[in-house]
């Protein structure tokens, strides 16, 4: 632990490989999908893969209904690199227990947070924010202004899963530019798959070509 550098703990096990990148889950449930399947198989595909998870608002929910927000979770689902980490914080923080594998940012409108964070890490490094081993999700999303409120992780360069196939279908244009083309502009895009498993690991491939692109462990 630095108290004088916060940030230093996250980056050193990002950068050895302890941790594989960060992921933020947000957004609201969705009544066309089995409540909170989504959200949850994502997640404990992400964490037994070594990613830590920061979430917001009902997904923070679903994730915390499915214990992934207590030391507990740590020990049945965070992959070995993980859970030494978050042991090692919970144990210096005076817990006697690991931090869970899920962070909670707050609610919707705290999503800034998440925002902040990266910004940080990306100053700390002194990189682009587009460069960073993070990516976010939307896993139930239920409204259409979730694909607008998705665009601030886009715009900083992070691939942001959908997992409801968003009402942008009828332009193929439009389609091809959010899923595609956003890449070669800004380096975000959005990742469209229904399917939890399937969708962490694309995730997971995402991580780690932006791991290799650092030079980092994968």
């Amino acid at each position: 632990m630095d108290p004088d550098q916060p940030l230093k703990p996250l980056i050193d096990n990002i950068v050895n490989g302890n941790i594989l990148g960060v992921v933020a889950t947000v957004g609201c449930n969705n009544a066309k999908v089995t409540q909170d399947l989504i959200n949850v198989e994502l997640v404990k595909e992400l964490v037994k893969n070594n990613v830590l998870v920061v979430a917001t608002g009902c997904s923070a929910h679903a994730l915390a209904k499915a214990g992934l927000m207590n030391s507990e979770g740590t020990e049945t689902y965070a992959g070995e690199g993980l859970k030494a980490v978050l042991t090692a914080v919970g144990m210096a923080a005076g817990l006697g227990a690991p931090l869970p594998p899920v962070l909670h940012m707050g609610s919707c409108v705290d999503n800034s947070r998440i925002g902040d964070l990266v910004t940080a890490i990306a100053a700390y490094l002194n990189v682009d924010s587009a460069l960073l081993p993070v990516a976010a999700s939307a896993p139930e999303l239920q409204h259409e202004k979730a694909l607008s409120i998705g665009t601030w992780a886009v715009t900083m360069g992070l691939t942001t899963h959908l997992g409801v196939v968003p009402p942008v279908l009828g332009s193929k244009t439009v389609t091809d530019l959010l899923t595609h083309g956003l890449s070669d502009v800004i380096g975000g895009k959005f990742y469209v798959e229904t399917d939890p498993l399937k969708a962490a690991q694309g995730l997971l491939e995402d991580i780690r070509a932006k791991r290799k692109k650092l030079g980092l462990p994968i």
